[in-house]
């Protein structure tokens, strides 16, 4: 089965000893105020202890127009979790998703809020992958992301405690990725609809690997869809093209004979949660993720005589991962 097949299929198994993380999730913004939904259902498979594999929830409610975010995590032994690929579905104790949506809550552990949804999806387009579809099933990069079901409409509801919030069309996508570590060091982004342009879609990452001592240049995959076409920048070689972050600013470009891309990809220290990653291999790593970022890119098409500027004022997705700790964010689930 190629990958265009089995995107969602699960790559879990049981009782390998080799370490696994493996996520799904959803998110989407508010069609027109920077409020947005990010929920993800993971396993975790320590290294040379499968036995201790278990399930999580996670969840954040990203308020932008109060300054807040409500953070939401539960954990489950693994024998209360069930995966499956055919028909697709993914179920942590009692929460589930599939292909129609999702349906749960967390908050079990000590500091998280109690959030709860149910949530259907409409419309979405095919499966995005970032990275060409020959490396999904090699050894290199360790860590596989792809989205599932771009362009998504979410509607239903969440609960923040007992305060109910209903979505209609909020713009999202529905991702997977997985792999026997995280990876090193990464900024990631995603904007599912710029503003007043309909169908568009911008998967992106910079990411640098260490192999023993050394790190790898940063490689930075990008892929574009724009006006019913698709514009993928992510060869393995050229992917080493110009992009550079830092908290909480993100800069990149990157070229083809067809297209030229340069944007920034922006947000406030206080749109950020920091939740901490355990690694298969062992330690932790702290992701600050927000889904209320903003983003600015310049594309220049071939043929086109001015460049059009596309821009998401509070929609677009910007983590980073790191082991650093001096962003000055507090951990909180």
């Amino acid at each position: 089965m190629s990958i265009d097949e089995d995107y969602d299929f699960p790559r879990f198994h049981s009782d390998s000893n080799a370490g696994h993380y493996e996520s799904w999730f959803v998110r989407g913004n508010h069609p027109t105020r920077p409020l947005a939904i990010w929920i993800r259902y993971t396993i975790f498979s320590p290294k040379n202890s499968p036995q201790d594999s278990i399930g999580e929830l996670w969840a954040i409610y990203f308020d932008g127009e109060n300054g807040k975010h409500y953070v939401s995590k539960s954990e489950y032994p693994i024998s209360e979790c069930e995966f499956s690929g055919d028909p697709f579905n993914i179920r942590i104790s009692s929460s589930i998703q599939d292909h129609k949506g999702l349906k749960g809550k967390s908050g079990n552990k000590q500091g998280s809020t109690n959030i709860e949804w149910d949530l259907n999806f409409s419309g979405g387009d095919k499966p995005l992958f970032l990275f060409p579809k020959d490396l999904y099933s090699s050894g290199f990069p360790k860590a596989k992301v792809l989205v599932g079901k771009p362009s998504l409409l979410l509607n239903g509801f969440i609960k923040l405690e007992n305060n109910k919030i209903d979505l209609k069309d909020w713009k999202g996508s529905q991702n997977h990725n997985w792999g026997p570590k995280h990876t090193d060091q990464y900024a990631w982004g995603q904007v599912a609809g710029f503003d007043g342009e309909e169908g568009s879609f911008l998967e992106l990452a910079t990411a640098k690997i260490k192999l023993g001592p050394f790190w790898t240049p940063a490689i930075t995959p990008i892929v574009l869809r724009l006006h019913g076409q698709e514009y993928a920048l992510n060869s393995l070689f050229s992917s080493f093209r110009r992009a550079s972050y830092q908290y909480f600013d993100w800069k990149f470009q990157a070229s083809s004979t067809e297209i030229k891309i340069e944007g920034r990809i922006h947000a406030d220290k206080k749109d950020f949660a920091c939740l901490r990653y355990a690694n298969p291999p062992g330690g932790w790593k702290f992701c600050l993720n927000s889904k209320i970022a903003r983003a600015e890119v310049l594309v220049q098409r071939r043929g086109e005589t001015s460049p059009l500027r596309l821009r998401s004022a509070r929609s677009a997705a910007f983590e980073i991962l790191t082991e650093d700790t001096s962003h000055g964010l507090l951990t909180e689930v």
